[in-house]
């Protein structure tokens, strides 16, 4: 009796066959890497960057508000994923190399800082979700998918976009954000009276 570990291709937080063997495929074995997925669907994989993909991970807030403009405004996404708090955006290959510099050299208003992106190309390699998240109550999954790969040949976002899009999130984070204070503003005209010596 043979488990299918793939999830049915209609349920979008699955990764399908077809988006399994891509992944396999960034391996130097990967027959071998379908083989131990097929025996162990719930079981997280460490995957080389560089040759079928990089990948830039940002933190968790940043990496959505990221994904927001690459949906809503910009050319969307391939594969994401969320590890140990962070986000995990499957990119083209040569990305990891390319994005710190154009980050550095475009001149903008520096309407709000972009956070350090980790950008993991060639002789790197990432921890990916399982194919199937491990069944049981508890705690969600350390990783998971948030974009689950789903063909052979995904469209990956390059550094242009990216950086594009980390700009868009950056400002959006600054102009949205509040300064909020516990304490009233200070009255200058006010009379300071020392309790200390009190009896």
């Amino acid at each position: 009796m043979s488990l299918n570990p793939f999830p049915d291709p209609s349920d979008v937080a699955g990764v399908t066959a077809e988006g399994a063997a891509w992944l396999a495929s960034a391996g130097p074995y990967p027959r071998s890497t379908l083989a131990l997925w097929e025996e162990r669907p719930d079981a997280p994989l460490v995957l080389p960057c560089g040759t079928v993909f990089d990948v830039v991970n940002v933190p968790a807030v940043f990496g959505r508000s990221l994904l927001d403009r690459l949906w809503d405004e910009g050319p969307g996404s391939g594969p994401v994923a969320v590890h140990r708090g962070r986000t995990l955006l499957f990119t083209a290959p040569g990305t990891a190399r390319r994005l710190p510099s154009l980050l550095d050299a475009e001149e903008w208003d520096g309407g709000g800082a972009v956070p350090p992106l980790l950008c993991h190309g060639t002789g790197d390699a990432v921890t990916v979700p399982a194919l199937r998240p491990a069944s049981g109550a508890g705690r969600p999954p350390a990783s998971r998918w948030l974009v689950a790969p789903d063909t052979r040949d995904p469209w990956l976002p390059g550094a242009e976009a990216v950086c594009w899009a980390a700009m868009r999130a950056a400002r959006a984070a600054a102009s949205a954000a509040v300064r909020i204070s516990i304490f009233p503003p200070v009255d200058q005209g006010a009379k300071v009276y020392d309790v200390s010596r009190r009896r």
